[in-house]
């Protein structure tokens, strides 16, 4: 019985090819994208969630209120981890986290062999995060591995990059920033894409004492946001009692006039969905954009759906006279309605299938725009299978079930006469309703494409305050020795005429890194219950990044601080209107640690992405925590140019790897996926407009064969085939 039905449906599509054809053809299209967007959800959804402790566990992050609002970090300061422990004491189990980035790792060899050297994100943990987390071990003990100080963990493909065998890497050292040496204690397996802990290398949390970071450690007021706390929450202690408790935990440790900060339990299963914290990863993917993802996927598929409505109900007369003589042959309406609703799930069957192949060449492309891996498996992911199938059943019902009633529905003795109407009025009015639904979707689609095409184009063109072009950062070494030469590469580079301007600072004007600090203004007692950037920067930054005074001068040439220069943001929350009256004003930093006077204003500069408000920014010399040359290149020469900063740097620190990157590119890093989605939406956009025009071409088409005798006799009485087409 099925199987007649089937043969039946297939005879009547291929007798009507262009009909299948542009119905195959809108849902392929339809049922590809919705697959996609899937996948896309499916991703983004599934982050952390192999780690079967994950309900339990939470992040303890800060949030600090100022005058201008409230300001998140994903970090907690470094005392609050031991401290967690001793107060919270019905905590399972309390960890701590440290990410580290750029550094170097060298790979000690016999004299003979150069030494391999790498840029590398390193991590410090302590033991109990492999037991809230469950990545899984190749070699050592989750336990034990990282107890002892000088102890690594490191990844399979790491493992295999420096030793070509994992197995052969037990036992091993490495070099980090070129003195702290550590001992290879165990091996990870590779840590999968969906995870918001991109481990590398994991240092033994007792490492820090030997790091730059080891004066934090007992800093309550400082925070860091590469440091994690992590808890496991028993299960008779609800996280709105944790955070009262925490409440009184800042109240505890923290000196009274940063008793305002405060802790909050995050929970794991929130962190990749909240930006307003960020990740290790740098990957986050909001709820409200999931939501917008799966709403376009069904509006698709709601499109696709409509042309079928409508080139089905549109034939439908057709094939009257087909009805007509099943039903005097004893055809009933359930018969007749299964027999059109297979010819439709065989038309959904057909499409899902060209969809699956498109969606296959497609992917790669897709991971490559979003920065993802995902992998078309049905093996991997059964879910694919029942979206699939669930489609089909949904396209296949919603597409054929109200055409297969009108056509059943037929009159026999109307249909055999030919009185069933081509054009009734309930046809045409539901058609057009349709038609109109379908382009109110895409235009929906549209006006979001150019709302955020807008948004990326103002992102693109804004005014920063400060020059971008042709400016390359490149990190340098930051112990004592390399210091020294630090002032020789700058005159060796200024020797070239392509290099117009050269200076050191700690980070350039708009960065990831920024490093915000309250200060006492004008000999006031107390510091300003909100916080500046700080820039640290030598005299030649003014120049190199054509920062304008608007009073003042810049500070003069020193290793230490002595002279402060101010933004406009700043002065006016100084309270100060002429920035005149800002100058010789004394800004003090740390309990006198860093006291000057105010000696120039410069023009407000975005220190932070364009989401953010402008900042109040301090600049000043402090030669040693500098990290970054910024160089100036004469345009056009940036090839032969980039080459002679690559020499000169590798001869003034041979010991360390050589990188740099365009300052353009890393604004451009800020709006990453706001790029991304605005390439989503032109594509999704464009999607819906060639569904929809696809079903109005096939509309159009059928109304013109309905229309033949019309057309001929507008010809005798003189209408030419413009006035045809334009009608």
């Amino acid at each position: 019985m099925i199987y007649n039905y089937l043969k039946t449906a297939w005879r009547n599509l291929l007798r009507n090819k262009s009909y299948m054809l542009i119905n195959v053809l809108g849902l392929t299209v339809g049922i590809a994208a919705c697959l996609l967007i899937f996948m896309v959800v499916r991703f983004e959804t599934s982050f952390d969630n192999f780690h079967p402790k994950r309900n339990n566990v939470y992040r303890v992050v800060s949030e600090f209120e100022t005058e201008d609002g409230v300001s998140h970090s994903p970090g907690a300061p470094f005392p609050v981890i031991p401290a967690l422990r001793i107060d919270f004491p019905q905590m399972k189990q309390v960890a701590g986290i440290m990410q580290s980035i750029n550094d170097q790792v060298t790979i000690p060899t016999d004299d003979a062999t150069p030494q391999k050297k790498f840029l590398e994100s390193f991590y410090f943990a302590e033991p109990q995060f492999f037991s809230l987390f469950n990545f899984p071990w190749l070699a050592g003990d989750p336990k034990t591995s990282l107890t002892d100080p000088g102890n690594v963990v490191i990844t399979r493909k790491l493992a295999e990059k420096y030793f070509t065998d994992w197995k052969s890497a037990m036992g091993k050292t490495i070099i980090r920033n070129n003195k702290e040496v550590y001992k290879i204690s165990g091996i990870l397996e590779n840590v999968p894409a969906n995870t918001d802990f991109p481990l590398t290398h994991v240092a033994s949390y007792s490492s820090i004492k030997n790091t730059n970071v080891a004066r934090n450690l007992n800093d309550w007021i400082s925070t860091f946001s590469g440091s994690y706390a992590f808890v496991e929450m028993p299960d008779n202690y609800s996280v709105e009692q944790f955070n009262k408790d925490l409440r009184n935990f800042v109240k505890k440790h923290k000196p009274v006039e940063y008793q305002k900060d405060k802790l909050i339990a995050q929970p794991l299963t929130a962190i990749h969905f909240d930006d307003e914290f960020g990740t290790y990863g740098g990957h986050t993917f909001s709820k409200s954009l999931i939501t917008a993802l799966i709403l376009i996927g069904i509006f698709l598929l709601v499109i696709a759906c409509v042309n079928f409505i409508n080139l089905a109900t549109a034939q439908a007369v057709n094939r009257a006279k087909e009805v007509g003589v099943r039903k005097v042959l004893g055809s009933n309406r359930q018969q007749l309605a299964f027999q059109f609703l297979s010819e439709t799930g065989l038309i959904t069957f057909i499409a899902l299938l060209i969809a699956i192949i498109v969606a296959m060449v497609t992917l790669p492309f897709l991971n490559k725009l979003l920065e993802t891996s995902m992998t078309f498996s049905f093996v991997k992911e059964p879910a694919l299978i029942v979206f699939l199938l669930a489609t089909g059943l949904v396209v296949t019902l919603l597409s054929g079930l109200y055409p297969a009633f009108v056509i059943s529905g037929y009159n026999p003795i109307n249909a055999l006469k030919s009185k069933v109407a081509a054009r009734s009025g309930s046809g045409i009015t539901l058609r057009r309703g349709l038609v109109i639904l379908q382009f109110t979707i895409a235009h929906i689609l549209i006006i979001g494409m150019i709302i955020v095409v807008s948004q990326m184009r103002f992102f693109k063109n804004a005014t920063l305050g400060f020059d971008k072009a042709s400016i390359i950062n490149v990190p340098l070494p930051n112990d004592s020795i390399s210091k020294l030469a630090f002032t020789p590469l700058h005159n060796q580079l200024k020797q070239n005429p392509n290099i117009l301007h050269a200076s050191f600072s700690f980070a350039s004007p708009s960065a990831d890194g920024n490093w915000q600090s309250d200060f006492r203004y004008d000999h006031s007692a107390k510091n300003l219950n909100w916080t500046a950037n700080l820039k640290w920067a030598d005299t030649g930054y003014f120049a190199t990044y054509n920062l304008k005074f608007v009073a003042g001068r810049p500070y003069y040439h020193s290793d230490t601080v002595r002279e402060f220069v101010i933004n406009e943001t700043l002065m006016r929350k100084l309270g100060v209107r002429d920035p005149q009256q800002a100058i010789g004003k004394e800004l003090n930093f740390w309990d006198g640690s860093m006291v000057g006077p105010i000696v120039g204003v410069v023009r407000d500069f975005n220190s932070y992405s364009l989401r953010e408000p402008m900042a109040p920014v301090v600049l000043g010399t402090f030669r040693d925590v500098y990290q970054t040359i910024n160089i100036k290149i004469k345009p056009g020469k940036d090839k032969e140019t980039l080459a002679f900063v690559e020499q000169h740097w590798n001869k003034a620190f041979p010991d360390y790897v050589y990188e740099h990157r365009f300052l353009d590119e890393t604004i451009a890093g800020f709006y990453r996926q706001e790029n991304q989605l605005s390439i989503l939406y032109r594509i999704f956009a464009g999607i819906a407009i060639f569904i929809s025009c696809l079903g109005l071409y096939g509309l159009v088409s059928f109304m013109a064969a309905q229309r033949t005798r019309e057309v001929g006799i507008r010809k005798v009485l003189g209408a030419s085939i413009g006035n045809i087409v334009y009608l």
